[in-house]
């Protein structure tokens, strides 16, 4: 056997030893959403379930769950991560879009240098004065607290400055000899040439939103309001603390939103990381 394939063979072992020691937890949590209450705490290493059981999914999706509105965490978490990542798309392109392409915009290296520098500070050191902003505003457990935040960050920015500005010359300025004007040159020209791009930011920001648990945690007071990662916090430190069949399964539903966005987006977002590589 040549040295080629040897290193071939042991890169695949690798890859797969990496992708079970990711999965690892998925299957155990998704086996011990079957299990019922006594199963799951009696810490037998069984991937299959010994009486699997669809009641910890049917309590948490009819409501039977005590003062646990399962549905309205997840309706909260997807209409804040949707209208979040919405509202980035929309900045994050027009904002990369100026710095790019605009060379007559005042102070463009100033405002790029700054953007690039606000990705270096740590979220923790923001979270308390964004918290007493919201709070002096009255916005507290409310849907503008839970959206507003994510719209400020410069981690889409800077990657779609990144595709914007190696963007063909020759494409803009044929553009503008047809009399395209700015806004045409956006909506026409860059936009649909950074469909790959766009979803691949769209995957990480709904991600980032949906997953997120600290803000979410602190900028809700009342029940109705949480997101479903602070939700089943929540759950684990109340009186299901001991129902890992019940958190299992609550969890496992939590994540089917997010499996689903990155199926439909898998393409685009492999296609936008190899045309990266390209470059």
């Amino acid at each position: 056997m040549s040295m080629k394939r040897i290193k071939t063979l042991l890169l695949v072992l690798l890859a797969s030893v990496v992708a079970v020691v990711f999965l690892l937890p998925l299957v155990w949590m998704i086996s011990t959403s079957f299990k019922n209450d006594f199963e799951a705490l009696s810490g037998k290493m069984n991937f299959i379930p010994l009486k699997p059981t669809f009641d910890n999914y049917i309590k948490g999706f009819s409501g039977e769950l005590m003062n646990v509105p399962i549905l309205q965490w997840i309706t909260n978490s997807l209409m804040v991560g949707i209208a979040g990542t919405a509202i980035v798309l929309l900045i994050a392109s027009m904002a990369a879009f100026a710095l790019a392409r605009l060379k007559d915009l005042p102070l463009r290296r100033t405002l790029l240098s700054m953007f690039i520098a606000s990705l270096m500070i740590p979220g923790v050191l923001t979270f308390l004065p964004m918290y007493m902003e919201f709070n002096a505003l009255g916005l507290i457990n409310t849907y503008a607290a839970l959206i507003l935040p994510y719209t400020a960050g410069a981690f889409g920015v800077f990657l779609l400055y990144q595709f914007f500005i190696s963007f063909p010359k020759d494409i803009e300025e044929a553009a503008r000899i047809d009399g395209a004007n700015k806004w045409r040159l956006y909506t026409s020209i860059m936009l649909p040439s950074s469909v790959s791009i766009m979803v691949t930011l769209l995957i990480f920001t709904f991600m980032g939103i949906y997953n997120d648990f600290v803000w979410p945690l602190y900028a809700t007071t009342s029940p109705e309001m949480r997101t479903i990662t602070a939700g089943i916090a929540m759950m684990a430190q109340g009186s299901y603390t001991q129902s890992y069949g019940k958190l299992m399964a609550m969890t496992a539903a939590a994540a089917i939103p997010v499996v689903v966005i990155f199926i439909i987006g898998q393409r685009s977002f492999v296609k936008a990381i190899t045309q990266s590589a390209i470059k």
